[in-house]
């Protein structure tokens, strides 16, 4: 069973996870117009792979309120 400590680790955890989200959206967004396709894809599965992480965090979140008492 997780003690107060143990979830504030999680939290903090994945706070950090989502700011560095926020960053490397923010560095995507100042990509020059004029891309490259293949950078272009790159940025492009980038956002598939945040949207991916993100979804995995929130069901992350929703087992760890299950779980508390």
């Amino acid at each position: 069973m997780e003690t107060g400590q143990d979830e504030h680790r999680v939290e903090l955890a994945v706070r950090r996870i989502e700011e560095a989200l926020a960053r490397i959206s923010a560095a995507a967004e100042k990509t020059p117009a004029a891309v490259p396709a293949s950078i272009s894809a790159f940025v492009e599965k980038h956002e598939s792979l945040r949207e991916t992480v993100a979804t995995n965090l929130r069901a992350l979140d929703e087992l760890i309120a299950e779980l508390e008492p």
